[in-house]
């Protein structure tokens, strides 16, 4: 990838940001559930449409995965050789639809299974966050890295509603639950948060953010079950989900991962469909 291409995804999510915010706040906007249980909305689908027709214009030999229109890794793909994007078009739709702020495009690049380009915009928080790999993770075009000890004495846990519905949780800071997993992330990537959980992300609500935790210089990973990356061929997407923790260091990332337990009975992939938001 070349910075060209990181300012033409930059462009992207731009642009597919001033298309959700002509949809944002709308009397009139219709939402559905999906099988999931999780929101749809006309702005999802029209984002992913203007997301997907760009990236295949630009790259026509890349493979899209998206959450609305391609949650599959197509048969015949092999993730080790073909360059895959990982789309989110609209991730925190339930913000989103209530007139929340929280709610962002998520976009990343993958080769050889893993995230190497990441763009995560919000633009009702006019906050744009990049990353490239081996090259840091930006905020607005400014560099940002991790500082473990930032804000110690008033940070806060991030985590989302299923959190305490799923986990039992001994974290000694106040939480703050967003409403967008990637936001979650990006908070801990900016030195916001000092913990950030998620308990049922799917592969486009993590695939961006985690390149942007990485690049900032902290730790990213599963709390159960199997890793996200490198991502697997001939896979349905929307039945997976990743349990994901980040912190600022890999030693705070354990820390966290000894305090949130899964309750008796809960198994992360057979209750995903809860209703919880």
């Amino acid at each position: 990838m070349t910075q060209f291409d990181l300012e033409f995804t930059i462009s992207l999510a731009k642009e597919a940001g001033s298309l959700l915010q002509g949809f944002f706040q709308s009397i009139s906007l219709a939402t559905r559930r999906k099988a999931d249980r999780s929101l749809v909305t006309q702005a999802d689908l029209d984002a992913d449409e203007l997301i997907a027709g760009a990236l295949h214009d630009r790259f026509p030999e890349d493979v899209l995965i998206s959450e609305e229109l391609a949650p599959t890794v197509p048969p015949g793909i092999d993730p080790k050789s073909s360059a895959i994007w990982v789309i989110d078009p609209l991730d925190g739709t339930t913000n989103f639809s209530m007139g929340l702020l929280h709610w962002g495009v998520s976009l990343a690049r993958l080769e050889m299974g893993i995230p190497k380009l990441a763009v995560v915009y919000f633009p009702m928080l006019n906050q744009l966050y990049t990353a490239e790999h081996g090259t840091g993770a930006k905020l607005n075009h400014q560099p940002i890295n991790i500082d473990p000890e930032a804000h110690r004495n008033m940070s806060f846990f991030s985590c989302c509603s299923r959190t305490y519905h799923r986990y039992e949780v001994d974290i000694p800071y106040k939480t703050r639950i967003f409403g967008c997993a990637s936001y979650t992330y990006c908070a801990v990537a900016s030195s916001v948060a000092v913990l950030g959980f998620e308990a049922t992300p799917k592969i486009w609500d993590i695939a961006a953010a985690w390149l942007v935790v990485e690049e900032a210089g902290g730790a990213i990973g599963v709390l159960e079950g199997p890793p996200p990356f490198p991502i697997k061929g001939e896979r349905d997407y929307t039945a997976q989900v990743y349990p994901t923790i980040a912190a600022a260091t890999m030693e705070q990332m354990d820390w966290g991962k000894a305090r949130i337990k899964r309750k008796v009975g809960r198994d992360h992939n057979k209750d995903g469909n809860s209703p919880v938001l």
